[in-house]
């Protein structure tokens, strides 16, 4: 990994350590990403309260505790992403001005053959420095909403995945991937699919793995990695973040 963060060798998407979705030249406006048909598992229950572990999860609220379904058995190889991460990243590309971003990326399910995927993201303030400004509270300053966006991871037979998404910018993809080791997945867009008024968006690269942490001894961290060729510009490092398990509110 580069001194700046920036993952080696991303645009082929070489390092799992690299680490996040299309902003102001892509599918986002100004940051990271605006975040199957087979039923073959159990009656849909509703994504809402759901952590991906299989048991019981406290709401936001801990006076609800909802179960959730079985876990469906084609979703085993994904199990690993199933909870909520938070985290930090960087963004850049040559049409746009490098920023940092806090990134909230959500993976649930409902018993059937898919995850059900969310990703959302804000601009963060930095000092003078180039450091993360905190506010009297120690929190990190955000500065503005960057995107959204959402969508399905389907398994498939021989290591394969398939990924939908979508985002509010008018922008729709559908991405081949497959597993580069049993907690590491690449991928790259199958097909775009833009409305009239979306930015001319026409590929992405993802990566994401699993990390050994570097503040939770023992643990692991989500890092992602997000090539992006948009605005003219051929594919190329966008975005890159490392975020930690945090499903508990």
């Amino acid at each position: 990994m580069a001194d700046d963060g920036r993952p080696e060798n991303s645009a082929a998407a070489q390092d799992a350590t690299a680490d996040a979705g299309p902003a102001d030249a892509g599918p986002a406006d100004a940051g990271p990403a605006d975040a199957g048909p087979a039923d073959t598992g159990p009656a849909d229950t509703g994504p809402a309260s759901l952590t991906g572990t299989g048991g019981a999860v406290g709401e936001s609220s801990a006076a609800e505790i909802v179960a959730l379904p079985p876990e469906h058995p084609a979703i085993a190889p994904l199990s690993f992403l199933l909870g909520r991460w938070k985290g930090t990243g960087k963004g850049d590309y040559p049409t746009i001005e490098s920023f940092d971003f806090l990134q909230e990326v959500t993976f649930s399910h409902i018993g059937k053959p898919y995850l059900i995927y969310t990703s959302r993201s804000w601009r963060l303030a930095t000092t003078e420095n180039g450091e993360l400004q905190r506010d009297e509270q120690g929190e990190l300053v955000r500065l503005e909403p960057l995107s959204v966006e959402a969508g399905f991871w389907r398994p498939q037979p021989e290591g394969k995945v398939e990924v939908l998404l979508s985002h509010p910018t008018g922008i729709t993809e559908i991405y081949a991937g497959e597993f580069r080791s049993l907690t590491s997945i690449e991928m790259v867009t199958d097909a775009v699919a833009r409305t009239a008024s979306a930015k001319p968006y026409t590929a992405g690269k993802r990566l994401y793995g699993l990390v050994p942490s570097q503040t939770r001894e023992g643990e692991k961290d989500l890092a992602y990695a997000f090539d992006m060729a948009a605005m003219g510009q051929p594919l190329q490092p966008h975005l890159w973040a490392v975020l930690q398990w945090d499903w508990i509110e």
